[in-house]
């Protein structure tokens, strides 16, 4: 992991728990009863798109001179660490706590640090309810895979798509997971009749160009090996697939390695997150297209804002006509269709993460 502090960035603390880091962004000397404190949980500190957003909130937190310490779990799935964490938090009387929920088994504590008086920020991932923290800055995840749905879509031109889609969870319920998933199958005009649950869509029918099948649903734990592993399930059970969804891009990096191995050749391989490694799998031709999102915004807009609520009261609002603050996307792709907005490479990298 890139160096994340500056010289008045205290030295990493072990914890008990072998699966938490916590960083400090102020020594503890220069700490005191006017200091902001705010904890930051990720749900692990080796993902680029983590690294990137615990850069954000570090430089942030050193520009204002906030108290940020940061915690995580081991990879995806860690709640304990979550919740560790959170309740952490809540001994230490933080102001306020940014988090990037693994699942709906954190929302307990969530709550709980609510009713203690911490002002709790989501990033990146929407808690499911909603309203469980008391806003979220995030990618609208829903638009990030309508965009790569849409941009398939034209893209195939009527051929028939043979679907894979490579999601982070099959035990679990996290937003950003059925959002982007039936985002991508809504913006190629499937129907996906509940979009707030993955998998009850007509496993065969028409998009808006053609014929579909959807081979099926795997759980990658949103990492290369977990693409790897699970396009070649897929492909064992359907050869011609030609159409693939993935989580994020290094599921897709993953997912590139099995199709070459197996000797498939794809029309369509898709993704989102926007990160270096990941506009460059687009500009080499693995990746298609993917939906860049700009975590170290997400990040730096939520130091931010539990800063103004200690200082002066100012909470931050929801962007209208969303239940949460949008980030923003582009669509990032040098094969760009019509009536799909997208930006080339070129633009992706000058703003890509990681």
């Amino acid at each position: 992991m890139a160096k994340l502090f500056s010289r008045r960035t205290a030295a990493i603390v072990a914890v008990a728990a072998a699966s938490m880091l916590v960083l400090s962004a102020c020594s503890n000397s220069d700490s005191g009863s006017d200091k902001v404190a705010v904890s930051l949980i990720t749900k692990d500190q080796s993902n680029p798109f983590f690294v990137a957003m615990i850069k954000g909130a570090t430089a942030k937190a050193e520009s204002l001179g906030v108290e940020l310490t940061v915690t995580s779990g081991v990879d995806e799935s860690d709640y304990a660490g979550q919740i560790a964490a959170i309740e952490n938090a809540i001994s230490a009387k933080h102001a306020g706590i940014l988090i990037v929920p693994v699942s709906t088994e954190v929302n307990a504590a969530i709550t709980k640090a609510r009713e203690a008086g911490l002002y709790v920020i989501a990033l990146d991932t929407a808690p499911d309810p909603a309203d469980i923290v008391d806003i979220t800055f995030a990618t609208d995840n829903r638009e990030a895979g309508l965009l790569i749905g849409q941009w398939t879509a034209a893209k195939l031109a009527g051929k028939k798509a043979t679907i894979a889609l490579l999601d982070i969870f099959d035990d679990r319920i996290v937003s950003v997971d059925y959002m982007r998933d039936n985002g991508f199958l809504a913006g190629m005009g499937i129907d996906v009749k509940d979009p707030n649950k993955m998998g009850d869509e007509d496993k065969k029918g028409k998009y808006s160009g053609g014929d579909y099948e959807i081979v099926g649903n795997v759980a990658t734990g949103a990492n290369e090996e977990g693409g790897r592993t699970g396009l070649e399930q897929l492909l064992a059970k359907n050869k011609k697939i030609n159409v693939v969804y993935t989580i994020n891009e290094p599921t897709a990096i993953g997912a590139c390695a099995a199709a070459a191995a197996a000797g498939i050749k794809l029309d369509v391989m898709v993704s989102v997150d926007g990160g270096g490694a990941g506009i460059g799998a687009v500009k080499s031709g693995c990746i298609n297209a993917t939906s860049q999102q700009y975590p170290l915004l997400m990040a730096d807009l939520g130091v931010q804002a539990i800063y103004d609520i200690v200082k002066n009261g100012t909470k931050p609002s929801k962007s209208e006509g969303l239940d949460f603050f949008n980030t923003g996307v582009k669509l990032i792709t040098d094969d760009p269709q019509d009536g799909v907005p997208s930006e080339t490479t070129e633009y992706g990298l000058a703003n890509a993460w990681g």
